[in-house]
This record gives C-alpha cells, structure tokens and sequence, in this order.
C-alpha cells in the first residue's frame, strides 16, 4: 500500500514535472524568453514648459523602467526626476547597445535632449532595416507640450540675446526704430491686399518683432521701465474689459452692439474732452480724414465741410464720402495706383 500510494502520489523529491504542470515557475523554461525584444521610450519634453511637470504617463512610463538614460547631464529635468526617486543614467548608448539592454524584456526609457535624440533613432531604423534582428518596441511619448503661442518665449530669447550681443540692435531707441515699424506696417497692409500668404505670415512676424524689440528696449528705461510681459498683461485686460458680452454679463449679438460696447467702454476709460483725441495726425492725409469723419459719425455730430475750395479739401470730401459708404479711401487709392502702375509698365514693355 505504501509503495502503491508514493507511485500515485508524486512526493516533494520529484523534479521532473509530468505532463499536466503547465504552470511555469519563476525561471523562464520556454526557449527564447530570455531573447525578448523589450521596450524602448523616447520620452520627449519641451523646453517652454517648466520642469518637472510632465505628464501622468510619463511619470508612469519613468517609475515602471528597468532603466532611464539621458545624454545630458545638465537637462533641465533631472532634478526633478532624481527628486521623485527615478535613477537616471548619464549616457549615450549606441543603437545595437540600447537593443542589448533591452533583451529579457526590459523596458529603457531615453530622456531625450532637446535635438530629440536623431543619431540614436537613425541607428534603430537601420537596425530594424536588416531584418536579422528582433526589434524592441520603440514608443515615442511626449512628457510635455507646448501650449498655443509657445513659440514666442523664444522669440523674446532671440530678442533678448540679440540686444545683449549684436553691436546694431544694443544702440537702437524707441526713436530710431519708429520708421520701421511704420515701414512693417505698410508691408503688412501690401501682404493683405495681394493675398500671398506667405508673405502675410513672413509680413506679421516683422510686425511682431517691432513689438518685441521695443519692449525689450523699455526694459532697460531707468525711469519706468516695462516688459513684454507688462505690455502682453496691458492688452490682456483691455481685450477683457472692453469685450463685457465674451467675459462678462452682457450681451451683444450682431458687430454693431459689439462696437457700441467697445466705445462705450473706452470713453468711461480715456475720458477724454473732445471725439479727435486720440487720433494720430501723422497718418497718412486720407487715413486722417476718414477718422475724422467716423469718429465724428460714430459721435452722431453732422460736421459741415469746411467751404473752401482747393485740392486738400476736394480730397477731404472724397475721404468722408468715402467713409460714409464704408470704403476705405487709403485702400482705394493704393488699388487704383496700382492699376495705374500697371497701365504704366504695359505701356513701358
């Protein structure tokens, strides 16, 4: 009986598993398993966005990795990965080192520096290129992004190293850069009216330096400086203000009401003594009147002409009446002098 019973019932010195163990033990048995590809994550982060906020799935991805790497030493995330108990490996492993760490099916986050890593993801396609290699699974996870308008943090970099460093924009006032943000502005003005939108985005971004530059300059004003931050704030809460029916209770359904609720606002604001206030005389002759002549409508004042003859005020008349049609004379006269100019090349050729 007790032979038949240790034959039925295998004892604790038995090794060899019989057919029914399928449940593998802790040591891998099936061949191949210690060959497993792994995994590998491009763990990219934008240099716009603070450190250290990234994230879940970043943060998630860096906790659960046999291995972090990083080429840079100096990355600005570091820091903060040390301090959430992440070890992270200064290094820069070749392709065919980065696969050999992975085998087993280990898991190896890259941090990558701010070029994105390009030498190392090369290498990995040509790997993978062969053929003769089981490839690691490569996942490229973004740990932060760049909210809308991000790129003008660089662009105030840019700014600010360049008035630091180039012997022309170090001596530059606000007096002297004047004429060319008139200048930007009238080709600003051409890009629209031609339709090349190319050139309208080439055209805003000269505008834009303009802005950036000068408020870069009033920085260093011993007086009262400001910053772009000040000027960006400043036109931040005027926007708000004067748009009551987006950010407040008001209300205003067609452009109409939406205009009353801008003048209005802006009169409580400036509180000004008279309706041309405000408006820059050096504009352009044309400009100048049809302002004039709106302000003076928009007021529901009926200005008489002055009654004098001559070609100023023959143009004047042409400017309000102009106005009054909702045609902007400054436009429609470039337009025709452009016909004209082009009936003058015709007749040139």
């Amino acid at each position: 009986m007790n032979a038949n019973s240790s034959e039925a019932t295998p004892g604790p010195e038995r090794t060899t598993p019989g057919p029914e163990q399928t449940t593998p033990g802790p040591e891998p048995t099936t061949p191949g398993a210690a060959a497993a590809p792994g995994r590998i994550v491009l763990l990219t982060t934008s240099h716009r966005v603070a450190p250290g906020l990234l994230s879940w799935p970043a943060w998630q991805a860096l906790h659960a990795a046999d291995q972090v790497l990083c080429a840079d030493g100096a990355h600005p995330q570091l820091p903060y990965l040390r301090e959430a108990g992440i070890t992270v490996g200064e290094a820069s492993p070749t392709a065919q080192e980065l696969v050999d760490s992975c085998a087993g099916g280990r898991t190896v986050v890259v941090v990558a520096t701010g070029e994105g890593e390009p030498a190392l993801t090369d290498g990995l396609a040509r790997l993978a290129g062969t053929g003769r290699l089981s490839m690691p699974e490569l996942e490229l996870l973004p740990a932060s992004y760049d909210l809308p308008g991000a790129r003008l943090l660089d662009l105030v970099q840019v700014m600010d190293r360049i008035r630091a460093e180039c012997p022309w924009s170090s001596q530059q006032t606000h007096k002297g850069l004047a004429k060319y943000g008139i200048e930007e502005a009238y080709e600003l003005v051409e890009a629209i009216e031609e339709g090349d939108r190319d050139e309208l985005r080439e055209e805003l971004g000269d505008v834009l330096l303009q802005v950036v530059f000068h408020a870069r300059i009033a920085e260093e004003d011993l007086d009262a400086p400001f910053s772009i931050d000040d000027v960006a704030g400043g036109i931040v809460a005027k926007l708000i203000h004067r748009h009551p029916h987006v950010f407040g209770d008001a209300t205003a359904t067609t452009p109409e009401e939406v205009k009353e609720h801008w003048l209005r606002t802006k009169a409580v604001e400036k509180q000004r003594s008279s309706i041309t206030e405000g408006i820059p005389l050096g504009q352009p002759g044309l400009a100048l009147a049809a302002k004039l002549a709106s302000r003076a409508r928009t007021a529901g004042l009926d200005i008489p002409l002055p009654p004098v003859e001559g070609i100023g005020y023959d143009l004047l008349a042409l400017a309000v009446r102009a106005e009054a049609e909702g045609v902007d004379p400054e436009a429609a006269l470039r337009a025709a002098a452009r016909a004209y100019r082009d009936a003058i090349r015709e007749t040139e050729s």
